[in-house]
């Protein structure tokens, strides 16, 4: 059996300005780009172990989340998964078809701080996105895919940035 904590963040040509060094006494210059064109991203982790399952998509909706769950289904073919969601609509949809290899277990609403899949988006945020303008969606989608499988290449990482106690325990 297999536990999966699964998520989906939204990436594009928005711009995300943070805070960065520079020597004193310079004042750091950053671009901003107003730009709403955006790209899906989805990911499973398993904290256990760290594996990362992603895909990435033009669009969030209970096909595209049917899609990710049947992709995720086929790299685990021998596994049964249990896939912990939270209550967005794709996943509530009443046609949404769950692969025989996995069962959905839903979080209470409003409660992001219990997904630990959460934490991949800030990672991406801030060492892939952060202070960058994009000429095209096209480039946004290449750097969140760059960045997806710089996580997947990183289990030991990803493991210690989801693996929360409560977590491991009830494993």
């Amino acid at each position: 059996m297999r536990i999966m904590f699964q998520d989906e963040a939204r990436f594009g040509r928005m711009s995300d300005p943070r805070r960065c060094w520079a020597p004193a006494p310079i004042r750091p210059m950053v671009k901003v780009a107003l730009i709403r064109e955006y790209t899906y991203a989805y990911a499973a982790v398993s904290p256990s172990d760290g594996a990362l399952t992603w895909m990435v998509a033009p669009r969030m909706d209970r096909i595209t989340m049917q899609s990710f769950l049947r992709h995720v289904s086929q790299q685990y073919p021998d596994e049964f998964i249990v896939m912990v969601v939270d209550g967005a609509p794709s996943h509530r949809a009443m046609q949404l078809e769950v692969p025989k290899n996995m069962e959905l277990l839903r979080l209470p609403p409003y409660s992001p701080e219990l997904n630990p899949a959460e934490r991949l988006w800030e990672e991406l945020r801030e060492k892939e996105f952060a202070n960058t303008v994009f000429n095209s969606l096209g480039a946004a989608m290449a750097q969140a895919v760059q960045g997806l499988k710089r996580l997947e290449l990183s289990p030991i990482m990803l493991s210690s940035l989801t693996g929360w106690d409560w977590i491991l325990r009830s494993i």
